[in-house]
Parts: structure tokens; C-alpha cells; sequence
């Protein structure tokens, strides 16, 4: 199996250039939460440390209740539905191609490079594309993403609905990777659950608690959606001994609970945006789409490694858009994912260049 060399190890020697720099690197390359884990949910996973036995697949009694409380308050869930937790939700997106057997996935034409990985582990065929429904060619499974990462676009409800009918009309699987849908900030982003009217025949939505809870170190994530679609996927992780540490699902259950910790870190993220977007505009960015999620969508009309390397001059790294495909070449995407002190030592290097 051939796989692409992994982008970010292409970035280490402008890691290298901005180490240089005298007050040292702030690393925004990366959209790894740097924010505490809150205490109750660090508490919950101390509490429950004792455990000896192996844990369930599907999740314990309390995880899947939480798991379907959650679906229906906060993503407007309805109908029939079932719910998985998940190793994270990298993994889930790696493996559901080989897992669903597809011959051909769509993937967005701007997208995290795992979509097309999972493809390729599959040893499917791959075809980049726009959110238009009507224009996808034939495929067993098509992902879409919003909020974006990498853009912050955020899907509106009518292109949904499209990829609804599509699902419905084909009988294929459509994956929605909403991950990010706690973080609005200039919009305010829907799950796909909350358009099927309760019908959620062929599709899922993938959520994960490593940003929502800084919760990226625990690996807890889940999918929501059609019942028989997640028990043919239950059935094939009980083989193959994917199972969510238990002590894990207890803080995700304790940390599924609580949305005031997640309005929290939703409002740090707006104010990081607005510094950041503020700085990279007086220098001469763009910032396109970056409605919602974690990160800046910038362009100054120039080759995404001269935006990346100018950076890096100010002991910035950045991530360059042609990571996320072709249609990303001149762009480069900043993440929020820095402290307070960080982010408006950024901004200060990006417009003063010390």
C-alpha cells in the first residue's frame, strides 16, 4: 500500500526557520487544543481510573444515554437513530471506507487529508468535490465537512438538504464531519441530524469531544445516525477490539453533560479569531470563508509557501493550503489554537515583524 508522505513532516524545516526567530516559534500549524481540560472532566476520569475489566464497544448504558440526550438536545436529532463512541474521530474517518467496503468515495475538494487516506487504505477510488449534490458522480460513500477544516466554511441548510436527497435517492452513505459545530462565531453552524426530519436512512454524523471538551489526549469521539448503518459498524470494531478505554467513556459521559465549559472555549476561540484575522488584514490577507471552527482561511494572492515561509520569518508557522488539495495552493490556514498571550504575541510579530 502506497500512501502519500504524511504533509506536516514537509513543514519541519519552516518549523526549523521560525525556531530562529529570538523570542522563539508560536506554533499555529496545528489545530491541537492547548486550553485546560476542565477539572470536573479530569476528576470523572480520576475517579473511574480503577478498571480492570475490558470495556463494552457500544459504549456503556450511561455513555449511549448521554450520547442520545445529546444527539436530540444539541444537534436536533429525531426518529430512529443509534449512537457509537469511537477512538477519537480520525480513526473512524481512516477506517469507514475499508469498513463500508467502498469501491468509490467523495471527498471535498478542500479537505483534511485524512478523507482521502481512508480512501486509499480502502483501496477505493477517490474524486475530489464541490458541496452541489447534483453534480457528484455515482459513489458508495461521500464525506462532507462543516465547519471546514481547513476553511471555516460553513454549509447552508439548502446544500444540506441536497446531500440529504442524494443519500436518499442513491442509498449511499453520506458522512458528515461536524466536528466543529461548537464554534460559531460569524456563523453558526447546523448538523446535518437536525434537516432529515427523522429519517436518517444512509446517513451519519461524526462529532468528537477533543475540541468541544479539550479532549484530544483521551482519543473520545462518536458517530450518530442511521441504526443499521452503525450496528453493521458495531459488529465489525467488536472484531476488531475498538473499544473506548472505559475509564474515557466516563469522562465522556460527565463531559456530554455540561455546555457551559463548551460556551467557554467557543468565546475564546471568537476572541482569538478577532485578533488574528485583525493582524493578518493589516499586512495584506484575505480571510475567506472562516465563519465557524478553529481556524483562519488566508490568502495574499501568492504561492501558499511564500505566505508559510514569510511567517516563519516571524517565528510563525502556518499551515500551507495545498495540504488540503490542489484548489488550496495559494492559501494558507492559521489556527486558534494557541493561548491568549500567543495569539496577541502573533499578531504584534505579523504586524510589526518583532
Amino acid at each position: 500500500m502506497k500512501l502519500p508522505d504524511f504533509p506536516w513532516d514537509t513543514l519541519a524545516p519552516y518549523g526549523d526557520r521560525a525556531r530562529q526567530f529570538p523570542a522563539g516559534i508560536i506554533d499555529l500549524s496545528q489545530g491541537t487544543p492547548v486550553d485546560p481540560t476542565p477539572d470536573f472532566i479530569q476528576r470523572s476520569l480520576q475517579e473511574n481510573s480503577n478498571s480492570p475489566s475490558y470495556p463494552v464497544t457500544a459504549g456503556t448504558n450511561e455513555l449511549r444515554e448521554a450520547l442520545k440526550k445529546y444527539s436530540r438536545d444539541v444537534l436536533g436529532a429525531s426518529g430512529d437513530f443509534d449512537v457509537l463512541p469511537t477512538i477519537g474521530s480520525k480513526e473512524l474517518v481512516a477506517w469507514l471506507p475499508t469498513f463500508l467496503e467502498s469501491q468509490t468515495v467523495l471527498i471535498p475538494e478542500i479537505a483534511y487529508p485524512s478523507y482521502k487516506v481512508g480512501a486509499l487504505i480502502a483501496g477505493a477510488q477517490v474524486h475530489e468535490v464541490g458541496i452541489d449534490a447534483a453534480q457528484w458522480p455515482n459513489a458508495d460513500l461521500t464525506w462532507i465537512n462543516t465547519p471546514s477544516n481547513p476553511t471555516g466554511r460553513v454549509h447552508s441548510k439548502t446544500e444540506l438538504l441536497r446531500t440529504i436527497e442524494w443519500a436518499r435517492v442513491s442509498g449511499r452513505v453520506l458522512a458528515s464531519d461536524e466536528c466543529y459545530v461548537p464554534f460559531p462565531d460569524t456563523e453558526s453552524p447546523v448538523s446535518i441530524l437536525s434537516l432529515t426530519h427523522g429519517d436518517n436512512s444512509n446517513i451519519i454524523a461524526v462529532h468528537s469531544l477533543s475540541k468541544r471538551s479539550n479532549f484530544a489526549g483521551y482519543r473520545g469521539a462518536f458517530i450518530v445516525g442511521d441504526s443499521a448503518l452503525i450496528k453493521k459498524l458495531l459488529e465489525i470494531r467488536k472484531h476488531a477490539g475498538m473499544m473506548v478505554p472505559l475509564p474515557v467513556q466516563h469522562a465522556m459521559t460527565t463531559a456530554l453533560g455540561d455546555e457551559s465549559h463548551v460556551l467557554i472555549q467557543a468565546e475564546r476561540y471568537r476572541a482569538r479569531r478577532k485578533v488574528l484575522k485583525s493582524a493578518l488584514e493589516k499586512v495584506g490577507f484575505t480571510i475567506e470563508f472562516s465563519g465557524a471552527g478553529l481556524y483562519l482561511w488566508c490568502t495574499r494572492n501568492e504561492s501558499d509557501w511564500e505566505s508559510v515561509g514569510w511567517l516563519a520569518d516571524r517565528g510563525i508557522l502556518a499551515t500551507p493550503g495545498s495540504f488540503y488539495g490542489t484548489a488550496g495552493s495559494n492559501y494558507i490556514r492559521v489556527a486558534l489554537t494557541a493561548t491568549d498571550m500567543k495569539i496577541s504575541e502573533a499578531a504584534e510579530r505579523i504586524i510589526h515583524g518583532n
